[in-house]
């Protein structure tokens, strides 16, 4: 696994060197975290590793995958010919710089337009200790309506995801705070959020922002992988391409 993730590090500052706007001092500093927490990763897994019983190794990655959409929140026409999909992480300041400066040219563009559908694969990180508990907070809040609005509302807050500040957000959302904070404690989605991450980990996807695009077809996506935080370009690239067939 350490060459993926080696990789990802190349492909995340990749993605920032391609971006428009600079950075700011914040944006730099959690940058500078991220891949600190990379590198420990990185240096943990120099460790023999030990096979689970009954897991085998992760596939190595590739550039075409195929990933189950199953439960997945989405947006976007039903019968858009073309679907995305991201596999993320509230805590990762790569994927807070792509939903602000790159899916709402996509959004406009594609998705409103009934030509793409962005479906959401959660993928909290290990070193993200807060992520788990944003992922929670979304699919609580999608109890009562406001899954997008919550997810909104996450990764503006990005960086204060505290457990003890999440029912504030839905309160501002106007969720029902008592029944949002039951939800909360009670963990029902963590089985559905580790099935994610198997499922992302089967994928060879170890690190976010990570999508997969690809022609819409039930209840699988096969498509090719693209890793970081990406310009607006590069997925322009890849759904124009889909949409005329090549």
């Amino acid at each position: 696994m350490r060459r993926p993730l080696a990789a990802l590090a190349l492909a995340l500052l990749a993605g920032h060197a391609g971006a428009q706007a600079p950075l700011t001092k914040e944006q730099g500093d959690a940058i500078l975290q991220e891949l600190k927490s990379i590198r420990q990763l990185l240096e943990r897994q120099q460790q023999p590793p030990q096979r689970a019983q009954g897991i085998g190794p992760a596939p190595a990655a590739s550039d075409r995958v195929k990933v189950a959409l199953g439960e997945s929140y989405a947006i976007g026409a039903a019968n858009a010919p073309v679907t995305m999909v991201a596999f993320v992480d509230y805590e990762c300041p790569f994927c807070k710089r792509f939903d602000v400066q790159t899916y709402p040219q996509l959004k406009k563009q594609y998705i409103d337009t009934g030509r793409l559908r962005y479906v959401i694969r959660d993928l909290p990180l290990e070193f993200h200790k807060r992520a788990m508990k944003a992922a929670e907070a979304s699919y609580c809040a999608a109890e009562q309506g406001k899954f997008w609005e919550m997810r909104d509302k996450l990764i503006a807050n990005s960086e204060r995801l505290n457990a003890e500040l999440l029912p504030g957000y839905a309160k501002e959302l106007g969720i029902a705070e008592e029944r949002f904070r039951g939800c909360l404690d009670s963990g029902k989605y963590v089985p559905r959020l580790q099935k994610s991450l198997d499922d992302a980990r089967a994928l060879g996807i170890t690190g976010t922002p990570t999508f997969v695009i690809g022609k819409s077809g039930g209840d699988t996506l096969e498509g090719v992988k693209v890793v970081g935080a990406q310009p607006y370009a590069t997925f322009d690239s890849h759904i124009k391409g889909l949409l005329d067939g090549k």
